[in-house]
């Protein structure tokens, strides 16, 4: 078991006094037999009532409600947690399903449809060219190593660039820029999946590592993959690498824009500027 601590700072100041409208805060790590919290404190300036609720996806959101005028919005979340994901390795898939290709169960694919196929859209033909270098139909291969396979692909041959603005690119648009953000990389790997006909969805969370043009203090993004026995796991396509200990998942979704960790707005004149903070410490 490792501790971690997860501090979390987020400043909007406003050109103007403003009245704030509810905000959704997607802040507190997802519980399981993986991870645990110990501590938890959730301050938000001016004052709001909190009110608590799971969404459709089971992620735990704060909706903040507001009362008083203000010039800024302080959001600051402190999280102890204990993660027990300290071998990640240590999966056994489905006989079945070891082997890809292969087609999930018809009671499994009533409920993962969704996450394999968006609104039944059609794969663009640059994603799908791209997808034919990776895997051609006549080759079977370990699924476990096909998906490594995409994720250090994009890690080798496309270029990390912070953005700041929020979104996240389509799969096509990474392609074509071969650069992009954690969430579009995340979202790039996760449209593969689907292509190959695997459920896949788009995880929130952050990421304990050195300080890096990867890494600098901000929230990280990465894919799950629904491998019949194993479950639900994660590639991280910005690293390379198969999610484990330092990765801390705070919400998942179908659709990558779905779940920012915070959202909402405001009433008063236009103009304000964002400052975020993240700090991840490894306790002993």
């Amino acid at each position: 078991m490792q501790r971690y601590k997860i501090l979390h700072r987020t400043y909007y100041n406003f050109s103007d006094v403003v009245l704030l409208e509810p905000h959704a805060l997607r802040l507190r790590p997802k519980e399981g037999h993986e991870l645990r919290i110990e501590s938890s404190t959730l301050d938000v300036t001016p004052l709001a009532t909190l009110r608590w609720h799971r969404d459709v996806e089971d992620n735990s959101v704060a909706i903040a409600s507001f009362d008083t005028p203000t010039r800024q919005l302080v959001i600051e979340s402190a999280v102890i947690i204990q993660q027990y994901n300290i071998a990640p390795l240590d999966f056994l898939m489905a006989e079945y399903a070891t082997y890809y290709p292969f087609a999930y169960t018809a009671d499994d694919w009533a409920v993962l449809m969704p996450y394999a196929n968006v609104a039944g859209q059609a794969v663009s033909e640059r994603l799908a060219g791209w997808v034919s270098t990776l895997w051609q139909s006549n080759e079977t291969i370990q699924t476990y190593a096909l998906l490594l396979r995409i994720c250090a692909h994009i890690q080798q041959n496309f270029s990390y660039q912070v953005r700041e603005e929020p979104g996240v690119q389509s799969a096509e648009e990474t392609l074509s820029r071969a650069s992009g953000s954690c969430r579009d990389f995340a979202n790039l790997f996760m449209e593969t999946a689907r292509h190959l006909g695997l459920a896949s969805r788009f995880v929130s969370g952050y990421l304990n590592a050195e300080p890096s043009t990867v890494n600098f203090g901000a929230t990280h993004a990465w894919a799950e993959v629904f491998l019949p026995g194993a479950g639900w796991k994660g590639f991280d396509p910005t690293i390379g690498e198969l999610v484990g200990t330092d990765h801390i998942a705070v919400a998942v979704a179908r659709l990558p824009d779905s779940v920012p960790p915070i959202a909402g707005s405001f009433v008063g004149f236009p103009g304000a500027s964002l400052d975020v903070g993240v700090w991840v410490t490894k306790l002993t």
